[in-house]
Parts: structure tokens; C-alpha cells; sequence
């Protein structure tokens, strides 16, 4: 028994972390959030050529975050493949509070208010995302469209580093992740005592 749990931990889930395509708030620097959002042409056209790129790669799953643009994404590069498009708030965009909807640049130099999602919050998300994910499709091959800072979360998660050491993942862009469910918990009880040591410090 435990050495069946053994290779079912040691099965390697393939992540095909995607980023949604342009939306119409992308064009307009508008802070999206955890809003629908609603992909422009230039997004459609993004996400159909993610689709061909895609086409002759075996795939699993297509999972996605429940807002509208990713799900719009999904729905493009799954129909390749016959599957359904299956969705989950573990991948949705940082909520923003009081900045979503406003003009980006206008954001610069201005003091972030209380309500945005803290960064522990989201790295959290992020990890219970992978968590879910190698449980969920042990050994499998999984399309995941998110958005660009949780995106970013769950490559910083994954690498062991800060999201500020992560490159940005432009709209439509793929980057493929290779993950044990067994080191998907090795990765959350790194991530949950740093939060832990984190609180701890701030309530000092």
C-alpha cells in the first residue's frame, strides 16, 4: 500500500500554464481584477493560435479561472481536443479592492489601499492551485488558463523564489510546468511557514 501511494505521489502532472488573450480593458490599461473581462479580436486571434500551436499535444484537462476571459481563452484551445472546460476561483486574477477598474498609469506613485489581496493571500492561493492540480490529474496533461499576476504567483511558487524574479507572461503566452503532487506538499508547508513567520513578525 504505501509503496502504491509512493508512485502515485511520484507522477508528474504537465501544467500548461496559460495567460489569457487581450481583452478590451487590456487595450485601455484598465485595471481588470477580479472583474469578467470580455476578449477583444486581437485576444480571439491570440487564443486560436495558442489552439493550433496546442493541437497535436495530448491533453487531459482544460481547467480554468471562473472569470469570463479566461474561460473565453479556454473554451478556444479546448474545443481542439474535445474536452470541457472545467473552472476554479484558485486561478482567478488578485483582487485588486479599490484599484479595479481605474487607469493604470494613474495607479503609479499612489498608496495601495487596504483592500487589494495581499501578496501571502495570493502566493496561498497560488500553492492550494498546484496542490489541487497534482491531486486532482496525478500523471496527466493539463491546459490551466489564469491571468497575469496569478500566473506570475504560481511560477514564483513553483521556482522557490518572489514574484518579483518572475518574468511577466504577456497575453496568450504558455509556460510548461512539471509537478508531483508529492512536491506540490512540500512546496504548500514551505509556503504556509512563511506566511506563519510572516504574521508572526508583523504582530511583534
Amino acid at each position: 500500500m504505501l509503496s502504491t501511494f509512493r508512485n502515485f505521489a511520484a507522477m508528474e502532472t504537465i501544467i500548461f500554464l496559460v495567460r489569457h488573450g487581450e481583452t478590451v480593458d487590456n487595450a485601455r490599461q484598465i485595471m481588470q481584477g477580479q472583474t469578467q473581462g470580455e476578449l477583444n479580436e486581437k485576444g480571439r486571434a491570440q487564443a486560436q493560435t495558442v489552439a493550433r500551436r496546442m493541437a497535436a499535444e495530448t491533453v487531459d484537462a482544460v481547467v480554468s479561472s471562473d472569470l469570463r476571459r479566461a474561460v473565453q481563452t479556454a473554451e478556444i484551445i479546448a474545443v481542439q481536443h474535445g474536452l470541457p472546460v472545467l473552472t476554479t476561483p484558485l486561478l482567478r486574477e488578485r483582487d485588486w479592492g479599490s484599484f479595479t477598474g481605474r487607469y493604470i498609469p494613474d495607479l503609479q506613485g499612489e498608496t495601495w489601499p487596504d483592500d487589494i489581496e495581499s501578496e501571502e493571500t495570493l502566493l496561498s492561493r497560488a500553492c492550494s492551485f498546484l496542490l489541487y492540480i497534482t491531486a486532482t490529474y496525478p500523471g496527466k496533461r493539463v491546459v490551466a488558463v489564469g491571468h497575469g499576476i496569478t500566473n506570475k504567483a504560481i511560477l514564483a511558487v513553483y521556482a522557490g523564489c518572489t514574484m518579483r524574479e518572475v518574468q511577466r507572461m504577456m497575453n496568450a503566452e504558455v509556460r510548461i510546468l512539471s509537478l508531483s503532487a508529492e512536491r506540490a506538499v512540500s512546496l504548500d508547508a514551505r509556503i504556509s511557514t512563511a506566511t506563519a513567520a510572516s504574521a508572526a513578525a508583523s504582530a511583534e
